[in-house]
């Protein structure tokens, strides 16, 4: 029996790592936040077609390497044809509302994002460096949007330092959180240590004025709250995940506080 059209464009066309809206989704909403501004809606989209992109063009990317070509190849590379056009027309628009004032974040972060890239062609993309290196590539949306927004680069910056350090924090914590639920072996002390030393980057950051003091404790809030996670029983993956989506709300929601009200 053959796969029904919508169910083989479903898989192919639509992401199903739901940790990825978050962390797409959380830069946007932050630089959206603290400087609104039809720019920055456009770099939102922009963010989220690349996002989307992602999983058909690592389909079709995969499938031609291995030199196959398949009904869902065809889908795929459709579905990333589209996603790529939507990406091009919102930065179109995003530099006819802005210039170019938003791009150095993004010169720094879209390197990053071609690094998860080259992993996802290999089918690579659950290692640790394309786990990291893709949120915190993302992250430099949020700056951007905020340059975009006429926000200064300096706040613009500490906004993309809060997403990056979120970003690794949840990486590394979430990946103990699923291999304990698996009852495959783990360690313990790089979740509390990269907390730990997110937290002192903050605390730093912070005391320089590169970011709000809320935001610093909403990314500090990690440290104690990994601990605890990895005192209870192992959860499902979806509640991990609910739980990030959580943290990530959290951490969006101070951070815009903290530096409209200079806090």
């Amino acid at each position: 029996m053959s796969t029904p059209p919508t169910t083989r464009l479903r898989g192919v066309a639509i992401p199903s790592e739901h940790g990825g809206w978050g962390i797409t989704l959380e830069p946007v909403a932050l630089g959206l936040a603290v400087a609104p501004s039809t720019a920055g809606i456009a770099l939102g989209v922009a963010a989220l077609a690349i996002f989307l992109f992602r999983t058909p063009f690592k389909i079709a990317a995969g499938d031609l390497r291995r030199g196959r070509r398949l009904p869902r190849t065809g889908v795929a590379m459709r579905a990333a044809a589209l996603y790529g056009a939507v990406l091009v027309a919102a930065v179109v628009i995003a530099i006819a509302a802005a210039g170019h004032r938003f791009w150095p974040p993004l010169a720094a972060g879209i390197p990053l994002m071609l690094i998860q890239a080259g992993f996802d062609v290999r089918s690579r993309s659950r290692r640790l460096i394309p786990e990291i290196a893709g949120p915190v590539g993302m992250g430099s949306v949020s700056a951007a949007i905020a340059l975009a927004g006429g926000e200064s680069l300096r706040p613009a910056l500490g906004l993309w330092l809060v997403m990056a350090l979120r970003s690794v924090t949840a990486v590394v914590l979430v990946r103990a959180q699923l291999r304990r639920a698996k009852q495959q072996p783990y360690r313990e002390w790089p979740v509390h240590l990269v907390a730990a030393g997110a937290a002192a980057v903050v605390v730093a950051a912070a005391g320089l004025g590169v970011i709000p003091w809320l935001g610093a404790a909403a990314v500090a809030f990690v440290m104690p709250f990994g601990w605890w996670s990895l005192r209870r029983p192992p959860v499902a993956a979806v509640v991990v995940g609910v739980s990030q989506t959580i943290l990530g709300a959290v951490v969006v929601v101070l951070t815009a506080a903290g530096v409209r009200a200079g806090i």
